[in-house]
């Protein structure tokens, strides 16, 4: 029988509030120097009581709906005992038996849009906690570094049920939550930084009622790491057990030089960290009120963009990149603009299409202007929209066109007037064109008689030849036309 793999993962997402979980100090460690967003709380030192930051509630609760679930009305913090250098408390205060978010779901589509069913990942919960510090290990130093900046940030800890079934489900599953975070503006999920953070729990079974021993791979921080250490993770065990060894259940990590998983130690259980409820935090009771107010200020989540953009019959991968490129840079929008456009359909089309294969590009390469604004980008895709549909530009023009647009802050004057002097306007006079065309017709017998005998493929060649003679200015359409009516076809 075949190993059967059952993958769960949890993840840890840092909320984009002001200050920390429970002390009023900044929360955006990535660029400060160590041991400077601390307080008397941060360091455990004795006599603090912490205090409840509403708005990490408030992003909790929000993703709740982003995860197809509700706040619960009712939640309260636990400790969560351990002893480590970066928590200097000696425990975490977490939440464990009455989460503020408890089940929901997380839909991931085929890999790459293709076909087959659309598969939901469930949650158990997704849970309220703080962060711990960062330890850091010199090489060759015979000590280690601790870094308190990050002690008592304010995480969310979603942890899935074990239903996804491949590695390719789990780098999905992993891009959608981070979609997910983005656009319900939870977190800023940066996670070069290590913002968002992902400990994959994979095991492997013949039996499909039964999971195999499971191991944890911690603190991996890319998609492309939780495809490849779930890959890993998958093949090991499965040669153990082929071997007539045995799964040691374990905690490890992931080396991304060599592209392997290696044990660091024994996985601790529940009971191992003598949970108790959190004496100095009162417990969290939301009211119906606030949670449908909640809900009422969600904003557009990935799926619901992807029914619309659907709508226009785009390339799936097209639309993907639309949704990563949408929370890349808050500087620029492309999908409300797309929106504002979307009962002309086609216009919205041509706004997807260029954005996906002008502008995205050149901007993830540097290449469009910084100081460009979105109401000039608009007014600079409409023009161009208006042009091109009149057959006043090409396609390929029209391409030429927007990368010039796009890598100059101020607009021209007037976008026509640019475009015929940059050469980029298609000659549409039919006696200019109808001249080439005797001429193309008359360099080229071989391929006119192919045309005249029915075989119009050779019709492209000969519209190819009129635009090479026209510089690429003729417009194709009257080409083809006015090809047809001298070989009186």
């Amino acid at each position: 029988m075949k190993y059967i793999p059952s993958i769960g993962i949890e993840c840890h997402v840092q909320l984009n509030t002001h200050t920390k979980l429970f002390a009023a100090v900044g929360n955006d460690a990535r660029n400060a120097e160590p041991n400077t967003l601390i307080s008397p709380i941060c360091l455990g030192l004795p006599g603090t009581l912490p205090v409840l930051n509403q708005a990490a509630v408030d992003k909790a609760a929000r993703f709740a709906f982003a995860v197809n679930s509700r706040p619960e009305k009712h939640s309260i913090f636990e400790r969560k005992h351990y002893f480590y250098p970066d928590l200097p408390k000696g425990y975490q205060i977490t939440q464990l038996s009455q989460p503020i978010v408890k089940g929901g779901h997380v839909e991931i589509d085929p890999p790459a849009g293709g076909g087959g069913q659309t598969k939901i990942v469930r949650l158990n919960r997704v849970q309220l906690e703080e962060d711990a510090g960062k330890n850091t290990h010199p090489d060759g130093k015979d000590y280690s570094l601790v870094d308190l900046n990050r002690a008592g940030t304010p995480l969310l800890e979603i942890v899935s049920e074990p239903d996804i079934e491949s590695a390719e489900q789990a780098k999905a599953y992993v891009r959608e939550l981070y979609l997910l975070v983005r656009y319900s503006d939870v977190g800023d999920a940066d996670l070069y930084h290590g913002n968002m953070r992902f400990d994959v729990n994979v095991s492997v079974s013949k039996d499909p009622n039964k999971l195999g021993t499971r191991t944890e791979t911690k603190n991996l921080n890319s998609f492309k790491s939780v495809e490849k250490a779930v890959e890993y993770e998958i093949k090991r065990q499965t040669e153990l057990l082929e071997n007539g060894k045995k799964i040691v259940q374990e905690t490890r990590g992931w080396d991304d030089a060599k592209q392997k998983t290696f044990a660091q130690r024994g996985k601790e259980e529940a009971h191992d960290y003598r949970y108790m409820p959190e004496p100095d935090i009162p417990p969290v009771e939301l009211s119906e009120d606030y949670i449908k107010d909640v809900e009422a200020s969600m904003p557009v989540l990935p799926r619901q963009w992807r029914e619309r953009l659907e709508s226009l019959k785009l390339n799936p991968d097209h639309i993907e990149t639309l949704l990563e490129a949408e929370v890349e840079d808050e500087r620029f929008s492309y999908l409300p603009l797309i929106e504002e456009s979307i009962k002309d359909k086609e216009h919205a089309k041509f706004l997807a299409n260029y954005f996906v294969n002008i502008e995205i590009p050149m901007r993830r390469g540097g290449k469009v202007d910084e100081d460009l604004k979105d109401a000039v980008r608009a007014e600079i895709y409409a023009e161009v929209y208006e042009l091109l549909k009149s057959g006043k530009l090409s396609s390929t023009s029209a391409k030429s066109l927007l990368t010039s647009l796009l890598g100059q802050a101020a607009k021209p004057e007037n976008i026509e007037k640019f475009a015929q002097e940059q050469g980029y306007i298609q000659v549409s006079d039919e006696g200019e064109i109808a001249k080439i065309v005797e001429e193309v017709l008359g360099e080229n017998p071989q391929a006119a008689a192919d045309v005249k005998a029915g075989e119009l493929k050779a019709i492209g060649f000969l519209v190819g030849q009129v635009m090479k003679k026209s510089l690429g200015k003729a417009n194709p359409e009257l080409a083809q036309r006015l090809i047809k009516k001298q070989l009186d076809i």
